[in-house]
């Protein structure tokens, strides 16, 4: 296995760990009356945000040859970044509810936005 790519799987399996790890922790928590239900959906909401917001990050790094593409990666990692950390900010500091329909729509607005992206970027080379 090449060193890239041993590096990304070792990087998937601790974030893995990590949230296996936190859902069972505050789970164990929960149950022996330490924090209530509501912590456990926010910590592991959270660290799903902040998942988010690492894989987004990575996406500039993987090298592409066609500038086109690497703009794409740009705009995807840009919108991944931002819908993961306001993702995460609302599961921290919002109601439950509000969190749940909120972040819910921003993940769905960053997928849209690059996927909105990449539609304009394909019909923009068609017209050339």
């Amino acid at each position: 296995m090449k060193e890239e790519h041993r590096k990304e799987v070792t990087g998937a399996l601790v974030w893995a760990a990590v949230m296996l790890a936190l859902a069972l922790g505050a789970t164990y928590a929960h149950r022996q009356g330490y924090i209530d239900r509501e912590l456990v959906t926010r910590l592991t909401s959270g660290v799903l945000g902040l998942w988010m917001v690492w894989y987004g990050n990575r996406i500039p790094k993987r090298f592409t040859p066609s500038a086109c593409a690497r703009q794409v990666q740009r705009v995807a990692a840009w919108s991944q970044v931002l819908s993961g950390l306001v993702f995460t900010g609302l599961w921290i500091f919002a109601p439950v509810p509000v969190a749940l329909t909120a972040g819910t729509l921003t993940v769905f607005a960053g997928v849209a936005v690059t996927f909105g992206y990449c539609l304009t970027t394909q019909t923009k080379a068609k017209a050339s």
